[in-house]
């Protein structure tokens, strides 16, 4: 039985040797370093324990980028699950031209994150505006990403739009595992959509429910291309992403040591709430 394991092992030791060296070790070095006061390039450095955590926690930049961060996750979240699962149920339905639709609305995920944000950095800037002119709607006159109480608004925005592809294919990968029977019996007893939807779609999917939901959130936590194509946090930091302010501080500006202990309570803060929405989720699937 071991020989026969043994290829598999083989097989696996290269990606683990690989994730190790750099992805566990590196976060490792960041644990270290978060103990000192290393400004990420000179040769010398102190231990200062926990200082750097404690400051974390007044520091009013830290604030606003987690702030900002968990404001547009949850926006981002809702909306991109919402959106998605009503796109999934019509491609799912037997209408003409399906399949170049789902390639269509697919198309998003396809493209590079940091594409679609310079894209729709010049769209708000010089596009939308000379529309709003010329239609007479004042609302699009002016550049939203130039306001710093409506500027997260369009990267949340464009983080929908880009984010619904994705969950939309799984959605539509759920709605394909139901059997058309279950369809065919509720029509037979009189079922409305809406019932139909309560009683068989959504529990069958709530598997699909629950990883997209996680999905969505971790990776709306973890936005970083995005605001650098679209903002580079500003303006101000108005729409500084916990990410953005650990690259900036971290390789820009001398804190280092000091943004590792961040990026250590933001890996904690996304496992914890990964962790939440699982369990919630899943006991969720139990009870539907």
């Amino acid at each position: 039985m071991k020989n026969r394991l043994t290829p598999y092992y083989w097989m696996t030791l290269p990606a683990v040797v690989l994730f190790f060296i750099f992805m566990t070790l590196p976060a490792l070095q960041g644990l270290y370093y978060s103990f000192t006061n290393w400004n990420g390039f000179g040769d010398t450095y102190d231990f200062i324990g926990f200082k750097n955590y404690v400051n974390l926690f007044q520091d009013s930049n830290i604030g606003n980028a987690y702030w900002f961060t968990i404001r547009f996750a949850v926006v981002a979240t809702i909306f991109i699950n919402i959106i998605s699962l009503l796109i999934a149920l019509g491609l799912n339905a037997k209408i003409k031209f399906r399949n170049f639709f789902r390639a269509v609305y697919f198309l998003p995920n396809i493209l590079s994150i940091l594409i679609v944000g310079y894209i729709f950095n010049y769209l708000f800037s010089n596009v939308f505006p000379l529309w709003g002119e010329s239609l007479g709607l004042t609302a699009l006159t002016t550049n939203i990403l130039g306001s710093q109480d409506l500027a997260w608004v369009g990267v949340v925005t464009v983080a929908i739009w880009q984010g619904i592809a994705f969950n939309t294919i799984l959605y539509l990968a759920g709605l394909q595992t139901i059997p058309t029977d279950l369809y065919e019996a509720s029509n037979l007893d009189g079922a409305g959509k809406w019932r139909e939807f309560w009683s068989i779609t959504f529990p069958l999917i709530a598997p699909f429910f629950t990883i997209n939901m996680v999905l969505a959130m971790k990776n709306s936590l973890m936005v970083f291309d995005l605001v650098v194509a679209m903002t580079d946090g500003g303006p101000g930091r108005a729409t500084q992403s916990i990410a953005h302010l650990i690259y900036t501080g971290g390789f820009k500006g001398g804190e280092f040591a000091y943004q590792s202990a961040n990026a250590i309570i933001y890996f904690i803060l996304i496992a914890f709430i990964s962790i939440i929405q699982l369990r919630f989720l899943q006991r969720r699937e139990g009870d539907v």
